[in-house]
């Protein structure tokens, strides 16, 4: 319990990001679970769709600071490497 008003300020704050940040990460990772299961098959424009689609929501994510700009390079990274070995 916070004592003081700027204390329970920051608490509602935080409380109020972190469902934010939380909502964003939970989409990321949903994405990235559906372009695996595309990726599984032999449909390249599929894929292809799934995988800009996932690289634009993780840029997103890191242009406000929810996911690495690390993490994310190497996830795109990967995720290219998946659709090159697609014929």
């Amino acid at each position: 319990m916070a004592n003081t008003k700027s204390a329970a300020k920051r608490a509602r704050q935080t409380t109020r990001r972190s469902l934010i940040n939380r909502r964003a990460l939970t989409g990321v990772k949903n994405q990235l679970k559906t372009v695996r299961e595309v990726l599984k098959g032999t449909d390249k424009v599929k894929a292809t769709a799934a995988a800009a689609q996932l690289i634009s929501s993780i840029d997103k994510a890191v242009k406000t600071g929810r996911v690495h700009r690390n993490s994310a390079n190497r996830h795109k990274s990967t995720l290219n490497k998946a659709l090159g070995k697609l014929a």
